[in-house]
């Protein structure tokens, strides 16, 4: 093995050591791009100097967890997939638990900073009106980044991830504090944030609806397949799936789940 190889090894060995982060799970290039960017921030020349850099700087861990983590995040992104959950998605479960225990349980899987489960916590409220604590409502976010999970509990965000929350909800749900936004604890009562990691964790089930959306596309294909059978497996009888736009089923998931709205890549069991 070349010095080079041997030294990216080795830092792959020591994030998964230190930050409990599994590298091998995940495409090459994109690992790559992301580690890239701590070497350029960090002046390293080659992965052996970045191995230096992390072995004597103590604050270079957090940051490199934050680059290999970091997506773009805000409210109600891609607002048609919203429109379709919030029109057809939320209602056919609603109406599936009008009677007997009323419990709905909504799993958004590598959740980051907590605006997809919030978001889905608003549609919620404003579907079920003066229903709402009629029902037992739980939305469960999970990632494995510590930070973002903090940031989920606290609930405050800037201007820039509530741009799109449309008005009537900013007034509704949002407390200003400064510059920043506060989710009210109406809301905050049905969410909870947990580290899971979804390639070694234990396996979830019990969930009308999964949202994981833009996170796989960066695990290996095989991994992809893996987890969509995971999921699958965590829904209730005609539970709903919802994946990113630039996400495919692939492998037994393709025959197993039955499409809602393609277009969307929202999918039922």
């Amino acid at each position: 093995m070349q010095k080079k190889d041997a030294d990216y090894e080795m830092l792959k060995k020591l994030i998964h050591q230190k930050l409990g982060f599994n590298c091998e799970q995940y495409k090459d290039s994109h690992f790559k791009r992301r580690i890239d960017v701590r070497l350029r921030a960090t002046n390293s020349k080659t992965y052996g100097e970045y191995v230096a850099c992390l072995q004597t700087d103590r604050n270079e861990f957090p940051e490199l967890m934050e680059t290999l983590t970091v997506n773009v995040t805000n409210f109600f992104r891609n607002p048609e997939v919203y429109d379709v959950i919030e029109k057809q998605v939320l209602p056919a479960i609603i109406k599936a638990k009008s009677t007997g225990l009323r419990s709905i349980r909504i799993w958004s899987a590598g959740c980051s900073i907590g605006v997809e489960a919030y978001s889905i916590a608003m549609l919620l409220k404003h579907l079920l009106g003066d229903d709402f604590k009629r029902y037992s409502i739980k939305i469960t976010g999970t990632d494995i980044d510590k930070e973002s999970l903090a940031r989920a509990q606290r609930g405050v965000y800037s201007r820039m991830e509530v741009k799109d929350v449309r008005p009537a909800f900013l007034n509704k749900f949002f407390t200003k504090e400064g510059n920043d936004y506060v989710i009210n604890d109406e809301l905050k009562k049905i969410t909870q944030f947990k580290k899971q990691d979804l390639i070694s964790g234990p396996k979830m089930s019990g969930f009308d609806a999964v949202f994981c959306r833009n996170v796989t596309i960066y695990f290996e294909k095989e991994l992809q397949e893996k987890l969509y059978m995971d999921f699958y497996n965590a829904l209730s009888k005609d539970g709903f799936f919802v994946m990113g736009k630039t996400e495919t089923l692939l492998g037994p998931s393709k025959d197993t789940f039955k499409p809602f709205n393609s277009k969307e890549r929202i999918y039922q069991k």
